[in-house]
């Protein structure tokens, strides 16, 4: 047995201090790099085109999370393939936190319904913050002929197949709700008609060249109070705030019926910790600002602030309903 010198410390306990030594010294370098990020401006890309519910919120926190952030929030539009272009497009830039994802619950649906040979979105993009939580709503046309709920189920009934329906994408989060809708009011069947995003609905919509338009309810909601489209129904367990006439479906022709949609961050896989932590607590930050909260609520948003973990799990649930759904309606990236 040895004896280390008297006064002098033993191996064990030099290994210890040397430890605790080179964890004091990197402290204050982790504490720069979490205090540098981030140290340009910001990249946020929406997938798609501009005029849709995603865009829409885009611009409503885009200055007030670049004050946040202490950096210029740059909203780049990349629409097409339900989404898929745009998360591509955010899955390929650096991991290092200064490219972001927006995107609501289409992007658990192209998992759900996968292009084959396309990489995984699920793998390729970390959820990071949840903003917001909302409804999504049946608008149509006055000229249409349709006026109430009552009218869709009737219309589809009557002829099925003939009703066309705007949505989104196939495979688009819109779609394969009112998929979930359909089978839930005793299988109804409409025509679903694929756009390359909310917005491109919303103007066939307007023209009145489709009968009926889904669409994320805070986008229609600005046509809804010119009176230039008519809102049918909601898909949320309680009617809207900002349109409390409006019913929901759970009320009439499929009871118990709920499928919100959510709208959240998504940063590269590998992106730190330590700046996704960022982006997450600017995200609460600014959600807790009466004059963000006041600004998403006239838009009909609810606003959530999920981190990381809660939002995940509510991401690979969403994937879970539609691919069941997708699956049993024979629907596909191709169909």
């Amino acid at each position: 047995m040895t004896f280390a010198p008297s006064g002098a410390p033993s191996g064990q306990l030099r290994r210890r201090i040397l430890l605790q030594t080179l964890a004091f010294a990197s402290a204050p370098a982790i504490a720069r790099a979490q205090s540098s990020y981030p140290e340009r401006p910001l990249r946020l890309v929406v997938p798609w085109p501009p005029g849709g519910a995603v865009d829409v919120l885009a611009r409503a926190v885009q200055q007030a999370l670049s004050a946040e952030l202490g950096q210029p929030l740059v909203i780049e539009n990349i629409g097409g393939a339900s989404g898929r272009v745009g998360g591509q497009a955010a899955a390929r830039a650096a991991a290092d936190g200064h490219t972001l994802l927006l995107a609501n619950d289409t992007f658990a649906a192209t998992e759900a319904v996968p292009v084959t040979g396309a990489p995984s979105v699920r793998q390729a993009l970390r959820p990071v913050s949840q903003i917001v939580t909302a409804e999504h709503g049946f608008f149509t046309h006055p000229r249409s002929g349709l006026k109430t709920i009552q009218d869709f189920a009737a219309a589809a009934r009557a002829r099925p197949g003939a009703l066309n329906v705007g949505v989104p994408g196939i495979g688009a989060s819109q779609h394969l709700t009112s998929e979930l809708l359909l089978r839930a009011a005793g299988g109804l069947r409409v025509e679903h008609v694929p756009y390359r995003g909310g917005g491109p609905v919303l103007q066939d919509l307007l023209a009145g060249n489709i009968d009926v338009g889904v669409v994320t309810f805070s986008a229609g909601v600005p046509h809804a109070r010119d009176r230039a489209l008519v809102p049918l129904f909601v898909t949320s367990a309680a009617r809207p705030a900002t349109l409390p006439e409006v019913p929901t479906a759970g009320e009439s022709i499929a009871p118990g019926f709920v499928q919100d949609t959510w709208i959240g961050l998504f940063a590269p896989t590998g992106t730190p910790s330590a700046a996704t932590e960022r982006l997450h607590q600017a995200v609460r930050a600014i959600l807790a600002q009466p004059e963000v909260r006041d600004r998403l609520a006239g838009l009909g948003f609810t606003p959530s602030g999920l981190g990381a973990r809660e939002f995940g799990a509510q991401f690979d649930s969403t994937i879970t309903t539609f691919a069941n759904i997708a699956r049993e309606r024979g629907i596909t990236a191709g169909s």
